[in-house]
């Protein structure tokens, strides 16, 4: 018996000039659990590439729904509110992964419910959800370096340097075992297993 279904949400933009953004951080944990898994392939609904079906996590049996919203960034919530409407998962089932540039590079945390602490990805969901009170995994990418020419939305849209990709598999990876972590221990659990190390 599979646990009760949870809604994974990875934020980023849509489009070949934005995939290795900093921003899109957020599809490339959806796509690695995708393929962790083994669920379908990603298809075209609620204005998202989305996956739904039952996978294990180390034998464990979980139902989970994957969502990429294609509907650039700061509109995010018009993909995740009717996805969650259709799907019946409550606020607090829905798991939204995303950059964070208060929290420094390769830091991972996990917390419920506050605000978007200005990434409009996170607040057109709590707009369209009407509520905060869902889990977000913040995946930092840092603040942009000193000497760096542009406006925070240049620099979120800009892509990792050489070091940063190196290292980036192994932050998506972090990200993945805590979403896995909500998923299979609770969020309380979780958090203290994240947020420690």
């Amino acid at each position: 018996m599979a646990r009760p279904l949870h809604l994974v949400v990875g934020l980023g933009n849509p489009g070949r000039e934005h995939e290795g953004n900093r921003h899109n951080v957020g599809f490339l944990v959806a796509d690695l659990l995708q393929s962790e898994l083994g669920l379908p392939a990603f298809r075209d609904k609620f204005k998202a590439r989305f996956a739904r079906g039952e996978g294990s996590f180390g034998g464990e049996r979980v139902d989970v729904a994957l969502l990429e919203p294609q509907t650039y960034m700061n509109l995010s919530g018009e993909s995740v509110q009717p996805a969650a409407a259709f799907l019946k998962v409550p606020p607090e089932r829905i798991i939204v992964v995303h950059d964070e540039v208060d929290l420094g590079w390769k830091d991972v945390r996990l917390k419920m419910g506050g605000g978007h602490a200005g990434n409009n990805g996170v607040r057109s969901i709590i707009q369209m959800l009407g509520t905060p009170d869902f889990v977000r995994v913040r995946v930092g990418i840092g603040k942009p370096p000193s000497g760096f020419r542009g406006d925070m939305a240049d620099y979120v849209l800009s892509g990792f340097d050489a070091v940063e990709r190196a290292e980036l598999p192994a932050v998506v990876d972090v990200a993945a075992a805590a979403v896995r972590r909500v998923i299979l221990e609770g969020l309380a659990p979780a958090m203290k297993a994240v947020n420690t190390r």
